[in-house]
């Protein structure tokens, strides 16, 4: 792959590629354009702040990116995020000040994911388990959407947190604009009717068209609806970031750069074509590092990939990302020709296009799929989701993380020990299970297998296990066997050599199979390598159980003199 991804695509384009990027770029901008402006306003941020996210990202990554059909802007995840930090630095909410913190933050999460790259740390984005993501994401998709429902009624309030701005929706339901509440039904009937019947339309634009062609016509800011208002024509200016902030967003930067690389790959490896290169997670880091960073100089809030305008992307035939450029293309047009009429947009459209994309973000069906394959990691999604709903999103991100981690901890301390049998008639050896009842055992020989890397903190509970199996099945020998284990610690070595010396004493042999190199080394230069030496270990269990036969046969050749003198 050459320095600059684009090459590696652009030397192999094809005529035949030219129309359908086009086709696709234009479908998906019928999509970003809207959601991008509605995106700013969960973040608290104006409109055209959207327009510049679906622009100046979009374009380095088209150039540096090496997914094919991955479209960035922002999403709703990364939307609320920022609108939660902003609300730390810029409690007032002066449009000045709250544009230069947002192009701040895009800077700093920039940085930071560019810092990643550099440090090769695209492996980050497996520590956040896929029942945990689904948790987080439904608490995201709760909070959006209790957040956008005031501005389907025509309330105002200060937000004070979910449950709080449960309570006090409720208080202010008396207040509600009939008005409004019937411009955002009407919204969200033609958004879902759209979605649902019509499914290739772009739901979105239509919704914003209609929306500002009703307001316009019956001049809907009169009678109580509150509308976008006035939008800048033209380009984004330069904005420098505010380095006075750094303490204050450098945490919640931290979290947007994690959930940014999170949501980009995770897309960008569901829509990876067939025969297209696989998306390089530290490219990818570097990609959208210097998206957000390039992004944040010209008043970008921060962003990612997004799942849906990707899967809009490609389902519409999106080769290459001259698709993401002709997108690019048309939130540049929309800035420059229809930011007048952009303004006359009712807050409630937008309010209907946030709550229908962002709803799907909570996924129950999800939650039954996890519990159905493990109790345990249902509970982790659900302790995500309890974060984000009581704690905030941020606070949210560090609950998601941390229960991933516990999640990881727990497993690796937890490895699975099979006691295994032979099926008959051949040298397979498996689990003993309820399901193949006829598999054979050898009397005398109790055969085990451990799963993972065996270190200090499981090697106990592993030791614990097999004294418990040796109890019940009082063994000749114990053949213990490694062949699903990576590696052996040194504390696990060492406890390994004193239970061989506990076996001895209780007249029980150790044999050890099917270790593989870099252990079977470690075993050989420690004192239980000469212990053992090369006739208690074996390369697989068919050599093992035919040593025990012949000893057995050896031993009860020698027993059978014996009991006739």
């Amino acid at each position: 792959m050459t320095p600059i991804p684009m090459f590696d695509w652009l030397g192999g384009y094809q005529k035949g590629w030219l129309r359908l990027d086009l086709l696709a770029g234009l479908t998906t901008a019928a999509v970003v354009v809207p959601k991008a402006m509605a995106y700013a306003t969960i973040a608290g941020l104006p409109v055209e702040v959207g327009l510049y996210t679906a622009f100046v990202p979009l374009v380095i990554y088209a150039i540096l990116g090496t997914s094919r059909p991955l479209s960035v802007s922002t999403t709703t995840t990364l939307a609320i995020l920022t609108g939660t930090q902003l609300a730390l630095v810029v409690p007032g909410g002066d449009p000045t000040a709250l544009l230069t913190a947002s192009a701040t933050l895009a800077f700093l999460v920039g940085i930071m994911l560019i810092l990643a790259s550099v440090l090769r740390l695209g492996v980050v984005a497996s520590f956040i388990s896929e029942p945990v993501l689904t948790g987080f994401k439904a608490g995201v998709g709760l909070v959006i959407v209790l957040d956008q429902v005031p501005k389907l009624l025509g309330l105002h309030f200060e937000k004070s947190g979910f449950l709080r701005d449960i309570l006090a929706l409720v208080h202010h339901l008396p207040e509600t604009s009939f008005t409004t509440l019937a411009v955002g039904v009407a919204m969200l009937a033609i958004l879902l009717g759209i979605e649902r019947l019509v499914p290739r339309a772009p739901a979105p634009l239509v919704a914003v068209a209609l929306g500002i062609a009703v307001s316009g016509l019956f001049a809907l800011q009169g009678h109580g609806v509150a509308i976008v208002g006035q939008i800048p024509q033209g380009l984004p200016s330069l904005t420098l970031p505010d380095l006075g902030l750094i303490e204050q967003l450098w945490p919640g930067a931290l979290g947007i750069a994690l959930m940014s690389f999170t949501e980009s790959i995770a897309a960008a490896r569901a829509f990876a074509g067939r025969g297209e290169p696989r998306p390089e997670p530290n490219r990818e880091l570097l990609a959208t590092g210097l998206g957000n960073l390039v992004g944040g100089l010209f008043s970008a809030m921060p962003g990612g990939g997004g799942t849906s305008q990707t899967a809009v992307n490609r389902l519409a035939g999106a080769r290459t990302q001259i698709a993401g450029l002709v997108t690019a293309a048309a939130a540049v047009a929309t800035l420059v020709l229809l930011a007048p009429l952009m303004g006359l947009m009712p807050q409630a459209t937008l309010a209907a296009v946030v709550i229908v994309y962002s709803i799907g973000l909570i996924q129950p069906a999800e939650f039954l799929a996890i519990l159905r394959v493990r109790r345990m990691e249902f509970l982790w999604a659900l302790a995500a989701f309890g974060g984000v709903v009581l704690l905030g999103t941020l606070k949210g991100i560090v609950v998601a993380v941390i229960v991933s981690l516990v999640a990881l901890a727990y497993q690796t301390a937890h490895p699975r020990l099979y006691v295994l049998g032979r099926k008959p008639g051949t040298d397979l050896f498996r689990p003993k299970s309820a399901e193949h009842p006829d598999d054979e055992t050898v009397p005398g020989l109790l055969m085990a297998r451990p799963e993972g890397r065996i270190f200090f903190a499981n090697a106990q509970r592993i030791g614990e296990q097999l004294w418990g199996l040796i109890d019940l099945a009082e063994p000749r020998v114990l053949v213990v066997d490694f062949r699903a284990v990576p590696d052996i610690e040194y504390s696990a070595l060492k406890m390994l050599a004193e239970g061989e010396e506990r076996l001895r004493e209780r007249g029980i042999q150790l044999w050890l199979v099917a270790l593989n190199p870099e252990a079977l080394g470690m075993v050989q230069r420690s004192p239980l390598g000469e212990t053992l030496g090369r006739e208690r270990m074996f390369s697989n269990l068919r050599m093992a159980v035919e040593r025990f036969r012949s000893l057995s046969e050896a031993r009860e050749g020698i027993d059978e003199p014996e009991k006739s003198r």
